[in-house]
Protein backbone atom coordinates (compact mmCIF):
# COMPACT_ATOMS: atom_id res chain seq x y z
CA UNK A 1 0.00 0.00 0.00
CA UNK A 2 1.51 3.39 -0.83
CA UNK A 3 0.38 7.30 -0.49
CA UNK A 4 1.98 10.43 -0.50
CA UNK A 5 2.13 12.81 1.61
CA UNK A 6 3.96 16.06 1.56
CA UNK A 7 7.01 15.65 3.44
CA UNK A 8 8.83 19.70 5.36
CA UNK A 9 12.42 20.46 4.30
CA UNK A 10 13.50 19.66 7.40
CA UNK A 11 11.85 16.20 7.91
CA UNK A 12 13.18 15.08 4.30
CA UNK A 13 16.14 12.89 5.93
CA UNK A 14 13.82 11.00 8.09
CA UNK A 15 11.77 9.70 4.88
CA UNK A 16 11.54 5.85 3.64
CA UNK A 17 12.17 6.72 0.48
CA UNK A 18 13.57 10.12 -1.60
CA UNK A 19 11.76 12.60 -2.41
CA UNK A 20 10.82 13.27 -5.68
CA UNK A 21 11.19 17.11 -7.20
CA UNK A 22 7.87 18.55 -6.44
CA UNK A 23 8.80 17.37 -2.37
CA UNK A 24 6.04 14.51 -2.43
CA UNK A 25 7.31 11.38 -0.81
CA UNK A 26 5.97 8.19 -1.04
CA UNK A 27 5.92 6.32 2.07
CA UNK A 28 5.12 2.68 2.19
CA UNK A 29 3.79 1.19 5.36
CA UNK A 30 6.53 -0.88 7.06
CA UNK A 31 5.44 -3.96 8.79
CA UNK A 32 2.85 -6.18 7.09
CA UNK A 33 -0.78 -7.26 8.07
CA UNK A 34 -0.14 -11.26 7.62
CA UNK A 35 3.15 -10.34 10.09
CA UNK A 36 1.07 -9.15 12.89
CA UNK A 37 -1.58 -11.43 12.60
CA UNK A 38 0.66 -14.31 12.63
CA UNK A 39 2.05 -12.91 16.06
CA UNK A 40 -0.84 -11.86 17.58
CA UNK A 41 -2.15 -15.69 16.68
CA UNK A 42 1.25 -17.17 18.56
CA UNK A 43 -0.36 -16.05 22.33
CA UNK A 44 -2.86 -18.00 24.08
CA UNK A 45 -6.29 -17.03 24.46
CA UNK A 46 -5.94 -15.62 28.30
CA UNK A 47 -3.64 -13.23 27.07
CA UNK A 48 -6.42 -11.46 25.09
CA UNK A 49 -4.00 -9.98 22.34
CA UNK A 50 -5.46 -7.58 19.81
CA UNK A 51 -3.77 -5.09 17.52
CA UNK A 52 -4.60 -1.37 16.48
CA UNK A 53 -2.85 0.03 13.33
CA UNK A 54 -0.77 3.22 14.56
CA UNK A 55 1.56 5.81 12.79
CA UNK A 56 1.98 3.64 10.25
CA UNK A 57 2.86 0.53 12.19
CA UNK A 58 1.15 -1.53 15.07
CA UNK A 59 0.21 -1.52 18.66
CA UNK A 60 0.05 -4.62 20.77
CA UNK A 61 -2.60 -4.67 23.39
CA UNK A 62 -3.59 -7.23 26.13
CA UNK A 63 -7.15 -5.73 27.73
CA UNK A 64 -6.76 -2.05 27.49
CA UNK A 65 -2.75 -2.48 28.11
CA UNK A 66 -0.45 -1.57 25.35
CA UNK A 67 2.32 -4.13 25.87
CA UNK A 68 3.76 -4.05 22.54
CA UNK A 69 4.88 -2.70 19.12
CA UNK A 70 5.28 -4.05 15.56
CA UNK A 71 7.26 -1.94 13.34
CA UNK A 72 9.34 -3.08 10.49
CA UNK A 73 8.20 -6.49 10.99
CA UNK A 74 9.56 -6.63 14.21
CA UNK A 75 7.80 -7.53 17.66
CA UNK A 76 8.66 -5.26 20.63
CA UNK A 77 7.30 -5.69 24.28
CA UNK A 78 7.16 -2.93 26.56
CA UNK A 79 10.00 -3.08 29.38
CA UNK A 80 9.19 -3.93 32.67
CA UNK A 81 11.40 -5.04 35.67
CA UNK A 82 9.29 -8.51 35.07
CA UNK A 83 10.12 -8.89 31.91
CA UNK A 84 13.42 -8.32 32.10
CA UNK A 85 13.99 -10.81 34.74
CA UNK A 86 11.29 -13.41 32.75
CA UNK A 87 13.94 -13.00 29.62
CA UNK A 88 17.60 -12.82 31.55
CA UNK A 89 19.52 -10.70 28.99
CA UNK A 90 16.66 -8.79 26.96
CA UNK A 91 17.86 -7.53 23.25
CA UNK A 92 16.74 -3.44 23.94
CA UNK A 93 15.90 -1.51 20.74
CA UNK A 94 14.12 1.43 19.46
CA UNK A 95 11.06 0.49 17.81
CA UNK A 96 11.20 3.63 15.35
CA UNK A 97 13.79 6.60 15.95
CA UNK A 98 13.33 8.70 18.93
CA UNK A 99 11.24 6.13 20.56
CA UNK A 100 12.44 4.86 24.31
CA UNK A 101 13.71 1.33 23.98
CA UNK A 102 12.11 -1.90 24.39
CA UNK A 103 12.54 -5.23 24.78
CA UNK A 104 13.39 -6.63 20.94
CA UNK A 105 12.31 -10.39 20.72
CA UNK A 106 13.11 -12.21 17.24
CA UNK A 107 13.89 -16.11 17.93
CA UNK A 108 11.38 -16.62 20.50
CA UNK A 109 8.53 -15.77 17.90
CA UNK A 110 8.01 -18.94 17.40
CA UNK A 111 7.50 -20.15 21.51
CA UNK A 112 3.97 -19.06 21.97
CA UNK A 113 3.99 -20.71 25.38
CA UNK A 114 6.83 -18.21 26.23
CA UNK A 115 5.52 -15.44 24.55
CA UNK A 116 2.26 -15.68 26.14
CA UNK A 117 3.84 -15.87 29.32
CA UNK A 118 6.05 -12.49 28.34
CA UNK A 119 3.03 -10.65 27.85
CA UNK A 120 1.12 -11.73 30.50
CA UNK A 121 4.08 -10.34 32.97
CA UNK A 122 4.20 -7.46 30.68
CA UNK A 123 0.42 -7.02 31.43
CA UNK A 124 0.63 -7.62 34.93
CA UNK A 125 3.22 -4.46 35.62
CA UNK A 126 1.95 -1.89 32.84
CA UNK A 127 -0.70 0.59 33.76
CA UNK A 128 -3.93 1.31 33.04
CA UNK A 129 -4.91 3.90 30.35
CA UNK A 130 -5.27 6.95 31.45
CA UNK A 131 -8.74 8.40 31.07
CA UNK A 132 -9.85 10.62 28.08
CA UNK A 133 -10.85 13.74 29.17
CA UNK A 134 -14.10 14.48 27.78
CA UNK A 135 -14.79 17.73 25.04
CA UNK A 136 -16.32 20.64 26.47
CA UNK A 137 -19.63 20.99 24.37
CA UNK A 138 -19.09 24.48 22.84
Amino acid sequence: MFWTRHIPENLKHRSLQHANPNGRVHLKMASDLSFVEYVVDQFDADCAVTFKHMFGEFGLYSGAKLVGLICDNRLFVKPTEGGRAFIGVPVEAPPYPGAKPSFLIEHQIEDAEWLSELVRITARERPMPKPKKRRKKS
